[in-house]
């Protein structure tokens, strides 16, 4: 497996249920921090890759957002589990090999082992983000209740029992996201300038 190609100065982990905005999110923090500060890390695509690779499955259907991948969604959730009770940090491995920039926005944490390995990896340049949108916002985006997906640990693991450092409101009465984001981004600015 290919090593890191250096330490983060900042880590911003997020997370949120499915259709929160999580992605757009994290775009948005990476359109403007630019692409020399700042990388979005995907822990869903080293498990899709793997996962499509193990299956002989098409590992581009699997990365978008269509029918392709819902069909594989919860038996991929299961193998998933079962590569993480072998090794917790599997994909947070995966994922981070290669980064180069000094700020790392991972993009789609979904369950406690998953910040316990950034907490662990990285404990001072580590901060936590939950997207909330409400059930009727996601519905609007396209989101209906799947058994065995929406009530899985890869959906309900983070939430309860953590303390967010960031907590974002992707709602249309909210304040901008921009305005929330803006400390985010401050904190992001400062460490990519301390290296």
């Amino acid at each position: 497996m290919e090593a890191r190609a250096s330490e983060p100065r900042l880590v911003l982990v997020f997370s949120g249920k499915r259709k929160s905005g999580k992605d757009y999110v994290t775009d948005l923090i990476h359109e403007r921090l630019g692409p020399e500060v700042c990388c979005v890390l995907r822990l869903s695509g080293p498990l899709k890759q793997q996962y499509a690779q193990e299956h002989a499955l098409d590992l581009d259907q699997l990365l978008g957002p269509g029918p392709y991948k819902e069909r594989y969604r919860a038996d991929m959730i299961r193998w998933g589990e079962s590569r993480r009770r072998q090794d917790p940090g599997f994909f947070c491995c995966l994922a981070t090999r290669g980064a180069r920039q000094p700020v790392w926005v991972v993009s789609d944490a979904r369950r406690s082992s998953d910040l316990q390995w950034f907490r662990s990896e990285f404990p001072r340049q580590t901060q936590t983000v939950r997207v909330r949108s409400s059930e009727n916002t996601r519905r609007q985006r396209g989101w209906s209740f799947t058994a065995g997906v929406d009530d899985a640990e890869s959906e309900c693991g983070l939430d309860s029992g953590v303390d967010f450092d960031w907590i974002l409101t992707n709602e249309a009465d909210a304040p901008s996201l921009e305005e929330q984001l803006r400390p985010i981004l401050r904190l992001a600015v400062q460490a990519a300038d301390n290296q």
